[in-house]
């Protein structure tokens, strides 16, 4: 679990593909930047660009990981050897939860409409696939690429939020342009609640 605030922004230095019984994948060798790896160690996990990923091995300036063929199908930005990512190590339940309460599993990419300044800070328009909008609300909460933000405005399938410099400065959400692909996470509260609408709207004596 994560809380969707990035304590660094990582760089991914190798990329190699992988073949086995499960299908295709990769194995990532990502430089941690700033992050600091001193109480981490193999099998925990790290959220990469918003994906939660297992560390395979590492040493106190890079780690490993597997990413599967499915993560790859449905994320964006894994795959590139030179992107930068940003990181996250897994909450403890002692944490204070700065952001909101973040999986690490991506729903679905979306598409950047936008990006400009208004004043100081940034607006961000994203477009969302269809199967998103019923979990995307005004001044509710989304992952974008791992980073917990607030929606500031919703309009048809796309949704706008604004962005102040110290998530630019600590994120590598500055490096967004028109038509780059994002991973999203919708709130997971939401899914859970439409999940519980669904299921009594089959079920009378809910």
């Amino acid at each position: 679990m994560f809380t969707g605030i990035i304590e660094a922004v990582g760089e991914i230095t190798q990329v190699h593909a992988l073949t086995g019984q499960s299908g295709n994948g990769l194995a990532l060798t990502i430089a941690a930047g700033s992050l600091d790896l001193g109480d981490v160690k193999p099998g925990d996990s790290i959220a990469v660009n918003g994906v939660c990923l297992t560390v395979t091995a590492l040493n106190q300036r890079q780690f490993s990981v597997t990413v599967s063929q499915e993560t790859l199908n449905c994320t964006h930005g894994l795959n590139q050897t030179g992107a930068h990512v940003n990181l996250e190590k897994a909450m403890r339940l002692s944490d204070r939860l700065g952001g909101h309460l973040v999986s690490g599993h991506v729903d679905a990419t979306g598409t950047v409409v936008s990006f400009e300044s208004i004043g100081e800070c940034f607006e961000l328009v994203i477009q969302a696939p269809q199967a998103l909008l019923r979990f995307i609300a005004h001044k509710g909460s989304i992952t974008v690429n791992g980073v917990s933000l607030t929606v500031n405005r919703v309009d048809g399938d796309r949704f706008s939020i604004n962005l102040i410099p110290h998530t630019l400065a600590m994120t590598n959400l500055k490096e967004l342009t028109p038509g780059a692909t994002v991973n999203l996470e919708t709130d997971m509260l939401a899914r859970y609640v439409a999940q519980l609408l669904k299921d009594a709207s089959k079920n009378s004596d809910f």
